[in-house]
């Protein structure tokens, strides 16, 4: 319960989920509860900052960098049951921030965890804004929703906001080595093989219904950043008032790269921030994958 600026009480709870890259620290910063989203590796279900506590994502990028393949799984709506019945027994609403409900089953296990929690609790609601994204477009909007929270703003005027903004948050990035986009059932297998044989480097993009669609292929590095931050110049709107995030899987020289030719062409005076892709998104995406998420006209 927070006080907002009108001086009333705002008498919810925030919620977020690990597959929008916040971790326990940012969300204490914001006042978010984490849900945690698993990821299978050699046999092993983990469930990030519930078996481990700090994301060494070295390791685990490495890891995938010897062969190794993990796969993620869905919750089960017991899951969402504990982590939200607690909050309704306190009498608090939840507005649940959630990366893109287009990209995982598990969002019926949500849908059946809601029904079964509303006949128990008829006066609770939660409330779900979906961020259309995931890894570093859904942080990004996760921080500014967390700001709103912490100005006391209420339910409904986050939802108004994310109706109006969420579909200006844009994401543009490449994968170094798409045999885990082709594992993962992202990228056909083919065009996963093809394009590492030749060296493609597809530009994938998040649509505004939050799917993965591929904008333009590159060939090389070089041309693969410099196509990023061409996106960046044709759609960006209100840049300036906005944080640039860039995120990348354990390949912080190419990000602080893509980060210099950024400053080279818009300068210094923008709020450019970076942040590592959780493990159950780069599960997926794989090492060495990297791009940025800007304020823009449309996705």
């Amino acid at each position: 319960m927070k006080l907002n600026y009108k001086g009333e009480f705002t008498m919810y709870t925030l919620f977020t989920d690990t597959d929008t890259d916040i971790t326990p620290e940012i969300a204490k910063r914001y006042g978010y509860k984490l849900i945690s989203m698993p990821y299978t590796i050699e046999g092993k279900e983990v469930y990030p900052y519930v078996d481990f506590d700090k994301f060494d994502y070295h390791a685990f990028y490495d890891r995938l960098r010897k062969g190794v393949i993990p796969t993620t799984s869905a919750l089960s709506p017991v899951n969402y049951i504990d982590y939200f019945e607690p909050e309704f027994k306190k009498g608090l609403d939840i507005l649940y921030v959630h990366f893109s409900a287009a990209m995982s089953g598990t969002f019926n296990a949500l849908r059946l965890a809601l029904e079964e929690l509303k006949e128990k609790y008829p006066e609770r609601t939660v409330h779900c804004i979906d961020t259309k994204g995931i890894t570093l477009g859904s942080y990004n909007i996760c921080l500014s929703i967390g700001e709103l929270y912490k100005a006391g703003k209420s339910i409904e005027e986050i939802k108004q906001w994310a109706e109006e903004e969420v579909d200006k948050y844009a994401v543009y990035f490449y994968a170094d080595d798409l045999k885990f986009f082709g594992k993962s059932g992202r990228v056909s297998g083919f065009a996963a093989f093809m394009g590492n044989i030749i060296g493609l480097k597809p530009i994938i993009f998040m649509d505004s219904d939050g799917v993965m669609k591929t904008k333009a292929k590159c060939r090389g590095r070089a041309q693969s950043l410099n196509k990023l931050l061409d996106y960046v110049d044709e759609l960006q709107e209100d840049m300036r008032d906005h944080r640039v995030i860039i995120a990348h899987a354990d390949c912080e020289d190419i990000a602080n790269e893509l980060a210099d030719l950024f400053r080279k062409r818009f300068g210094d005076d923008i709020k450019l921030e970076f942040d590592v892709v959780n493990p159950t998104a780069g599960s997926h995406c794989g090492p060495n994958t990297i791009g940025i998420s800007f304020h823009a006209k449309h996705r």
